[in-house]
């Protein structure tokens, strides 16, 4: 039973799933997360599940191993997790990065007549109305929905991406108890807050959300198909809104090949070069004019049509770019091309949300080292993805926060590259992304750009001007009725040295005080007297002597008192 969740209490009807996790945490040598957390107090989940002797293999396997277990035996919503989470080096450690790009997505597919009954409840027909031909048998089945091949009733082949039936419910009940734990984690286990767990649930939440709303997934594929309406060497799929809801996605069925199975496109009369040179301006046209691209371009998303033509498949997830991080990428792509280490440590600054740093020197030499790596090799031998990882290690060194679609941008930059240079041994990235960085940067200099930014700051300056008089209105109204406080903060340093400074003053007047008057006191010869000088006198000038020693240590040490 569940005796006390504290900000998640609607967690009583999911005890049994939590008693799964518990269970699979501790089979995988997980049982002092447990602990740590204190779950113990919160969940009475029996004696059986505490810690026990661990099994063989499991303690052969590395941590990490264990963990991308963990999530596979978990299903559906930790997989998602773990797969988001792999494109996060700013948050997780290189060795468990790799084991969670390891993570399956693939599982049995669900009965033919959950499909059939879903697609009937969310269309409104029988399936017999629907279409001229149903393939009751899946082509393809992952965690979340699986893909059916129709014929449309006026003889258009489809797919059905149908959403697995009761997914949205596990993946509530998931979110909720992922939440608690990560409150849990964020409370109990010491510097875990920095890590933010909450807040990484709340983004993989607004994800995973999309990710089960079948309607954004084909918003994303019309958007991505009006941005190549003009464009003949590629192909997006049509979508078929009126086959399509939030656990229904009807697309046009694409019957092409593999990028990957280099033989069968070379036996279809394809050329693997143009193929690759092509692939690689698409995705750097999403990335450099678009700032909408494909984040997931690996092989098996990618089909070769007759003529060179690419079709890009699975739109499940995507990237954003702002117009300033374009610029920023591109000021990045010139600095590294023209070895402008400087632009380079500006460009990062200027990206960063926390661009304050201490060592800007160190940033700058770093940055320097890795240009100079490159600097004698032929463009063409010049690794783009692994000089962009290599200069995100930088990032992370100095804890530089990018935007997380950055990472994902990166990621589809070494994949794509990984497939250019399978498709061609000789396929020259950097010649590829250099024109398209040089580009942007003439397009932010032209007139048309500079005019545009000089109207956006005028209609800033003329609301402002607009808004001040009520403004200061409002201030001065404040300061009437004593609404505002004013809270001095920095100002304790030199509050300290003023006190400093005065008491060293009040020190030096005492000591001269003392030195005039011993000397008043010795002249007027007021006994009592030793070797006839009077003794107060004395005792005043071995007082101003000390004090003097004193105020002279004090100076020499820096003002300290």
């Amino acid at each position: 039973m569940i005796r006390k969740i504290g900000l998640i209490n609607r967690t009583y009807p999911h005890i049994k799933r939590y008693r799964e996790i518990i269970t699979v945490l501790v089979k995988h040598g997980f049982g002092d997360l447990i602990t740590k957390t204190n779950l113990e107090k919160y969940i009475d989940f029996g004696k059986k599940l505490l810690p026990g002797k661990r099994n063989a293999h499991i303690v052969s396997l590395s941590r990490w191993e264990r963990i991308r277990m963990v999530l596979e035996e978990l299903g559906p919503t930790f997989i998602k997790f773990g797969q988001i989470m792999s494109n996060r080096p700013d948050l997780l450690p290189q060795e468990l990065l790799v084991e969670l790009e390891k993570l399956q997505d693939s599982v049995p597919p669900f009965s033919e007549e959950d499909a059939r009954q879903l697609i009937e409840e969310e269309l409104g027909k029988p399936i017999s109305n629907l279409f001229k031909e149903f393939i009751s048998t899946p082509i393809a089945s992952a965690s979340i929905a699986q893909v059916h091949k129709a014929v449309l009733m006026s003889g258009e082949e489809v797919v059905l991406k149908v959403q697995r039936p009761g997914i949205e419910e596990i993946i509530e009940v998931d979110l909720e108890i992922m939440f608690h734990l990560a409150t849990l984690m964020e409370k109990h286990i010491q510097g875990m807050d920095v890590l933010n767990p909450v807040g990484i649930i709340k983004e993989f939440e607004r994800s995973i959300r999309k990710e089960i709303d079948f309607t954004i997934e084909a918003t994303h594929i019309e958007r991505f198909g009006r941005n190549f309406q003009e464009d003949t060497t590629i192909y997006v799929p049509k979508v078929y809104r009126n086959y399509t809801t939030r656990k229904i996605l009807t697309m046009e069925f694409i019957d092409g090949i593999k990028v990957s199975n280099i033989n069968a496109v070379l036996e279809s009369g394809n050329d693997p070069k143009i193929i690759a040179n092509r692939g690689a301006d698409l995705i750097l046209k999403q990335i450099f004019e678009h700032g909408f691209f494909h984040a997931d371009p690996h092989p098996g998303n990618i089909l070769v049509l007759n003529n060179n033509i690419i079709c890009f498949i699975d739109f499940g997830m995507m990237g954003f770019l702002l117009p300033k991080h374009r610029e920023y990428l591109g000021n990045i792509i010139i600095g590294v091309v023209n070895r402008d280490t400087k632009r380079i440590t500006k460009t990062l600054l200027q990206f960063s949300r926390n661009n304050r740093i201490e060592d800007i020197e160190g940033l700058e030499y770093q940055i320097f080292e890795l240009v100079e790596q490159y600097s004698y090799l032929p463009l063409k031998d010049i690794n783009m993805g692994e000089l962009l990882n290599k200069i995100i290690k930088i990032i992370l060194a100095y804890k530089l926060k990018i935007p997380p679609d950055i990472y994902l941008l990166s990621k589809a930059l070494v994949t794509i590259e990984g497939v250019g240079r399978k498709l061609d041994p000789d396929f020259d990235m950097v010649k590829h992304v250099e024109p398209f960085a040089k580009k942007l940067l003439k397009e932010r200099l032209s007139p048309r750009k500079l005019t545009k930014d000089i109207y956006l700051s005028a209609t800033e300056f003329g609301l402002l001007f607009h808004d001040l008089p009520s403004e200061i209105r409002e201030i001065i109204e404040q300061i009437k009725y004593g609404q505002v406080k004013i809270e001095h903060k920095g100002l304790e340093p030199m509050l300290k040295k003023h006190d400093q400074i005065s008491n060293r003053i009040a020190f030096a007047i005492v000591l001269a005080s003392l030195i005039i008057g011993s000397s008043l006191i010795v002249l007027s010869e007021i006994p009592p007297k030793w070797n006839g000088i009077p003794i107060i006198g004395i005792v005043g000038f071995l007082g101003a002597g000390i004090m003097g020693f004193w105020l002279l240590i004090s100076i020499l040490r820096h003002g300290k008192m």
